[in-house]
């Protein structure tokens, strides 16, 4: 007795989900392996950013220095 279409199609979906269900373990234990050897990475990219933050601040002036601007204004209020 010869297969319907739809039975073909539920078969050829069913194929597709557990290959990318397959392949996404794959890439999840690929991770796994990695991220020991990228942790010094990561902290690089961490002072990296840390950094450049910095030189935005100094840029638009925004910083400790705004703080503390801020802080005695506020105190010259309260008298």
């Amino acid at each position: 007795m010869p297969r319907g279409q739809s039975t073909f199609t539920k078969r050829q979906k069913e194929q597709t989900r557990q290959q990318k269900q397959r392949e996404k373990i794959e890439r999840r234990a690929q991770r796994k392996q990695e991220k020991p050897a990228e942790g010094g990475a990561a902290t690089d990219d961490l002072a990296e950013l840390q950094a450049h933050a910095a030189e935005q601040a100094a840029l638009f002036n925004v910083g400790f220095e705004d703080s503390d601007t801020s802080d005695d204004s506020s105190s010259g209020t309260r008298r």
